[in-house]
């Protein structure tokens, strides 16, 4: 049989990273991983201990399709805590994942052939899911100067259908002020372009509160997570905030593509809300953390960084030690025991001369990674 030509996306580079890093780890190799995207800590004990109880009393069966109604009222709250936005806990959407709201949203927007522009570097997958749906991924090519994020500037001549942003941003972890992300909701308006604004990484920000699109515009998508903050990234459930004229859309499209979200990971994502004292420990965490890696990866030699506003990665300019971020990515595993992600994954064009450098895991691996990655790199330049 033949596989469609939408089917031919490229690969997610670093999933094969951490499958070279298990393979190392199996012959007995101690890795420190900082590749992986995801935290180091289990979903709070808060709701673990919900699906414990549920699953003595509850046969675990569909919920309705847009999710059940408590969690999609409970996440509306979260908008008046975070954002003093007081939302319709209709407008909620509950999804298999980040990944599900990724697809709902592209399906419901756009048609066979839609440009839709998004910031390089970016989520690899943003790309991979658009053209597997026969769209059109429209790269928009940022600069150290504007932070890694796309600017007003960057949108005309580029007949967009629709603007993909994220704050924080994977990989870089820099965010939009409110000026910046006004300013692209206008220029997308502009355009006719519908918005999109992943806010995964919020709650895991340092300096400033990250800002939502939902205060400024209800003329948009909201995509979120429990895999970040809430520290659930295999329990797979999202969420993403719709204009009250797309709900019904979007209640179709769900019911069609996948049912419902899990219902397991549904109660486990109510608990998880109420367990703000042992979410902010993992904050403390990844403070500590960022703390370590904006003094030791220039220490190492990792000099051109952009510090990250949030996320918990470091996206670093490698151009200057090589020319091929995948094999040194490989050198480092082989050579230090530390796995990291080349920029061929974020950026297509100008990936082979950045790596990112992921700090969710524990503190102790962290500061291990580091010892280990001075020693490699200063024997590197020895020989």
């Amino acid at each position: 049989m033949r596989n469609s030509t939408r089917s031919q996306v490229d690969p997610f580079i670093v999933m094969d990273v951490m499958e070279a890093a298990r393979s190392a780890e199996a012959t007995g190799r101690h890795i420190i991983h900082m590749e992986v995207g995801q935290p180091g800590t289990p979903a709070p004990l808060g709701a673990r201990d919900a699906v414990t109880a549920a699953m003595a009393e509850d046969a675990m069966g569909y919920t309705v399709a847009l999710g059940l109604p408590a969690l999609r009222a409970r996440i509306a709250k979260l908008y008046g805590e975070w954002y003093d936005v007081d939302l319709a806990p209709n407008r909620v959407i509950v999804t298999p994942g980040s990944s599900g709201a990724f697809i709902l949203a592209f399906t419901a927007l756009f048609d066979t052939g839609a440009r839709v522009g998004i910031g390089a570097p970016g989520y690899p997958s943003y790309r991979q899911i658009l053209k597997s749906l026969d769209l059109v991924p429209v790269d928009i090519e940022t600069t150290a100067d504007n932070r890694l994020q796309p600017v007003p500037d960057d949108l005309p001549g580029r007949d967009l259908d629709g603007l993909l942003v994220a704050s924080p941003a994977n990989p870089s972890g820099t965010m939009l002020t409110r000026a910046a992300m006004r300013g692209l909701i206008g220029a997308a308006s502009e355009q006719g372009a519908a918005f999109i604004s992943d806010e995964i990484y919020h709650g895991i920000e340092y300096e400033a509160k990250a800002v939502s699109a939902l205060e400024i515009t209800d003329d948009c998508y909201v995509i979120n997570s429990f895999s970040k903050y809430f520290s659930m990234t295999g329990w797979r459930v999202g969420w993403m905030v719709v204009p009250e004229d797309h709900i019904r859309v979007i209640e179709r499209l769900a019911q069609n593509l996948f049912i419902c979200p899990p219902h397991v990971s549904q109660i486990a994502a109510l608990a998880a809300m109420e367990c703000a004292g042992e979410l902010q420990g993992n904050m403390d965490v990844y403070r500590a953390n960022r703390a370590l890696m904006l003094e030791g990866l220039p220490e190492a030699g990792f000099d051109r960084i952009a510090p990250p506003d949030g996320a918990f990665y470091v996206y670093a300019d490698v151009r200057h030690l090589t020319n091929d971020s995948r094999a040194f990515a490989s050198e480092i595993l082989q050579g230090a025991g530390v796995a990291v992600t080349p920029g061929l994954d974020f950026d297509p064009a100008r990936g082979a001369g950045t790596l990112r450098f992921s700090y969710a895991r524990s503190t102790a691996d962290i500061r291990e990674g580091l010892v280990r990655l001075k020693r490699f790199m200063s024997e590197r330049g020895a020989g």
